[in-house]
């Protein structure tokens, strides 16, 4: 249902964190014009800690009628209270969107069987296809392949994201779901080889300041092409790394800032990006646009 280069879009903001609204309508155009297939609204990149319930409804509000269909529009649903979540899932389920993205809870670290619980329940009180959303390195919680597989026989289950940079970790997950089920990449570094070994697309952070890069590289790798996948995704590399000096969405709303496509607001806790990092961000990028040598992004 879900595949491609699907983006983890940013919440743009002004200096004061209020939201960008001609902003968005523009990063909304710039991905329907350079062939992203779907849009995580309210995702970890769009700063869903401190995005209200208020302001991640309007987002999807916004973004539904200017997508019409094009890209498919996804919405972050997942909070660290089981009861709070599946408020999220039927408010959001109504509003027209095309799935839920619910990341594990974080914090309380329940089981396997907990985690079971909680997005059996998730499933049960949505209207739309549920995506799990695996990113123990935040979380603090690792949703198991073997409880992803259990979760896959949920009919209204129908992916994960996961951001586990493993390959082994990635096979397992296509072996043991079947067919039915996607698995998309969450780490935009490993999301080629995520491809080639299985997955059907990434949800991207990268796709925010490359869109079409990630969607050729996403095509190549879904259809096996791994000539290629080598030719795209070598002058990316530099550019995964660079949009995680700071924790996520940090670099990648300055680099965005820098285009001059938002401002640079943040909400705190979040701050800009430190100064020092900001000409290796930039380099990163000059070189995926093929306006600087690869050595050299990575040296700056």
């Amino acid at each position: 249902m879900f595949s491609g280069s699907l983006v983890a879009i940013v919440t743009p903001m002004h200096a004061d964190g209020g939201i960008d609204w001609p902003a968005w309508e523009r990063l909304l155009t710039l991905h329907l014009e350079t062939g992203t297939s779907g849009i995580l609204v309210g995702g970890t990149t769009g700063e869903s800690a401190t995005i209200s319930d208020a302001e991640l409804m309007a987002l999807v509000e916004h973004a539904r009628p200017r997508l019409n269909g094009r890209a498919a529009l996804l919405a972050g649903a997942g909070t660290s209270s089981t009861a709070t979540t599946l408020e999220r899932a039927r408010r959001l389920s109504a509003a027209g969107i095309d799935g839920l993205v619910v990341v594990t809870p974080a914090y309380n670290k329940p089981t396997q069987e907990g985690l079971y619980r909680h997005f059996e329940a998730v499933a049960a009180a949505a209207s739309v296809p549920v995506v799990l959303y695996n990113v123990p390195s935040r979380t603090a919680v690792d949703l198991l392949p073997s409880t992803v597989a259990r979760l896959s026989k949920l009919s209204r289950v129908v992916a994960v994201k996961e951001a586990v940079a493993s390959m082994e970790r990635v096979r397992e997950l296509v072996a043991t779901t079947g067919s039915h089920f996607t698995v998309l990449s969450g780490d935009d570094a490993t999301a080629a080889q995520a491809m080639l070994n299985g997955a059907r697309g990434v949800i991207s952070v990268t796709a925010n300041v490359m869109p079409k890069a990630m969607a050729d590289l996403s095509a190549a790798a879904i259809r096996g092409d791994h000539a290629a996948v080598e030719r795209l995704d070598a002058p990316l590399r530099a550019l995964h790394e660079a949009l995680f000096l700071e924790p996520n969405p940090i670099p990648v709303k300055w680099a965005l800032s820098d285009q001059g496509l938002i401002e640079p607001g943040v909400r705190l806790p979040l701050t800009e990006l430190s100064e020092p990092l900001r000409p290796r961000v930039r380099a990163a990028l000059d070189a995926a646009r093929g306006r600087l040598p690869l050595a050299q992004a990575k040296s700056a």
